[in-house]
């Protein structure tokens, strides 16, 4: 049974930093390309970046703020977030796929954490 469980969410100033984490289980996570969403309420659920074996790739309102890394022997997934915005509050979600393109839609995704909320004040 695969599980992502997402932490290192919470509230933060504008300016400010989280990093956030996604452990993942019941998959050969090197195979797997992840991948962080977000949503804000109202909104659809929205790409943030992901990671592949080999490249990363990041939405246009997250590159040079935001920094996709993972971590194979720990399973893990992390999504390092500096310069926060208001704009960025939202629960973010961490993802899973094998699949090789749609990676910038939810659709691309096989597996999903519940997510963890990130809130920035102004």
């Amino acid at each position: 049974q695969v599980q992502l469980v997402e932490s290192g969410g919470g509230l933060v100033q504008a300016g400010g930093s989280l990093r956030l984490s996604c452990a993942a289980s019941g998959l050969t996570f090197n195979r797997y390309t992840m991948g962080w969403f977000r949503q804000a309420p109202g909104n659809e659920r929205e790409f943030v970046a992901y990671i592949s074996r080999w490249s990363t790739f990041y939405a246009s309102s997250v590159k040079g703020r935001f920094t996709i890394s993972r971590d194979n022997a720990k399973n893990t997934v992390y999504l390092q977030m500096n310069t926060l915005e208001p704009e960025d509050t939202a629960v973010y979600f961490c993802a899973a796929t094998r699949k090789d393109n749609g990676l910038q839609l939810p659709l691309g995704y096989d597996y999903w954490g519940q997510g963890t909320q990130a809130t920035v004040s102004s």
